[in-house]
């Protein structure tokens, strides 16, 4: 728009042209924090399912203990 004579007044443009959309930077961000989550539930539940089948193995009596 600057090639029109419009120099100087990209934010102004912008303010009205793009008001109530998310920016690219906000997206990316909420993206990259949603992405966190996820990976963060399924290294829980990993971390769960190992502790798990680890106090089966110990609960379990070897057979150099009978």
């Amino acid at each position: 728009m600057a090639f029109f004579g419009l120099f100087g007044n990209d934010r102004a443009m912008a303010d009205t042209t793009y008001s109530g959309r998310e920016s690219a930077s906000e997206k990316t961000a909420r993206k990259r924090r949603e992405a966190h989550h996820r990976n963060a539930r399924a290294a829980d539940r990993q971390g769960q399912a190992w502790e798990d089948a680890e106090r089966a193995r110990q609960d379990r009596r070897s057979r150099w203990g009978r």
